[in-house]
């Protein structure tokens, strides 16, 4: 899966560097953050009512789509993808403070 995310986070970042006529991701950038946050959360919403409904092949679409459209948004940011696989290797090796879980807000 790393060698897939790494593939395509290049590719977006190449697309931003060297704008290609009739990209969808060249598109995004042309059109900036605002754009890239609308459709990070569309995906967001998508990904949430296909799982709710069972719909397990449309929810790894829409997964794709989600993880796609946030790519996109960390090239915009200039945000590292080795940047958050340090912060996600951090969080593997933590074991969880069920104290502070339990104090936390479950409302939100």
């Amino acid at each position: 899966m790393n060698d897939v995310l790494n593939g395509l986070y290049e590719v977006v970042l190449d697309r931003r560097d060297h704008p290609q006529e009739g990209s969808y991701t060249c598109y995004l950038f042309e059109k900036g953050l605002d754009k890239i946050l609308k459709k990070c959360g569309e995906e967001c919403s998508e990904v949430i009512i296909a799982a709710k409904n069972g719909k397990n092949e449309e929810t790894e679409e829409e997964i794709c789509d989600l993880i796609y459209h946030l790519l996109v948004m960390m090239a915009q940011q200039d945000i590292p993808l080795a940047r958050i696989e340090e912060i996600l290797e951090a969080r593997r090796q933590k074991i969880g403070n069920l104290k502070q879980f339990h104090e936390s807000d479950h409302n939100t």
